[in-house]
């Protein structure tokens, strides 16, 4: 039962002005490129001082939805997957440290999304297409005892992947997980000899979307990422995670 003395906490008024700005953007309809009102016409038009307004835009800024350069009045700012990706990444990187169940459901979530990547590459690759994973493979190959550039460049890898699809969100999705993983495949590409299982399987990928076989990509994709998560699970054979 909830008691009926438990005090209410006062809005914070930085926040009330984030709320207020809110607003305003919706009512006037407010689209990239067009100026916001000045630090000092909100501080009149809400009868707030300077640090509640500043603290409101910063808040919009890490949003992404407002732009602020000096000198210059705050603009809406321009809409963008990587900045969706950026806000997001905290908040993922604490739920997939401290929830298991999530860290299983997204590992899952990955190998079906970027099995069917690989298949969409089978099919519509181009040549540019193969030559750049090729490139970003031999690259991989020769890092191959530099740790952070080899897992920078499995990233790349991945993403190119998914690049060949033409779809911007697609790609940005499959990095963005990619990069809240990452955390957890650092310590398996530094097991001696992970590096050259891991080569080998995109060796497979590749030769099976260059070869046009879209199951066979599927497959070898959706095999690479089951062994990730077997060998993530041996690693932590305390962990539920499969």
């Amino acid at each position: 039962m909830i008691s009926n003395q438990v005090p209410i906490r006062a809005q914070k008024l930085p926040q009330i002005v984030e709320d207020r700005l809110l607003e305003l953007i919706r009512e006037k309809q407010l689209r990239p490129g067009d100026n916001m009102p000045s630090e000092r016409e909100l501080m009149a038009l809400y009868q707030v001082g300077r640090p509640a307004v500043r603290e409101a835009m910063q808040n919009l800024q890490r949003m992404g939805l407002v732009e602020i350069r000096h000198g210059e009045r705050p603009k809406i700012a321009e809409p963008t997957l990587q900045s969706l990706v950026d806000q997001m990444g905290v908040s993922m990187q604490h739920i997939l440290t401290h929830s298991e169940p999530s860290f299983r459901y997204l590992k899952e979530a990955r190998a079906t999304l970027e099995a069917e990547m690989a298949r969409i590459a089978a099919r519509q690759r181009t040549d540019a297409d193969i030559k750049k994973l090729r490139r970003i493979l031999d690259q991989q190959t020769a890092n191959r005892s530099n740790p952070q550039r080899f897992v920078s460049l499995d990233g790349e890898f991945h993403r190119s992947i998914a690049g060949v699809s033409r779809n911007p969100i697609m790609e940005s999705v499959t990095f963005a997980i990619f990069g809240w993983l990452s955390v957890f495949h650092v310590d398996q590409v530094r097991k001696q000899g992970l590096e050259a299982l891991t080569l080998e399987e995109h060796a497979a990928i590749l030769t099976a979307i260059e070869a046009g076989d879209e199951s066979a990509a599927a497959e070898a994709m959706r095999n690479h990422l089951t062994r990730a998560n077997d060998l993530y699970h041996q690693t932590n054979p305390g962990s539920s995670a499969s």
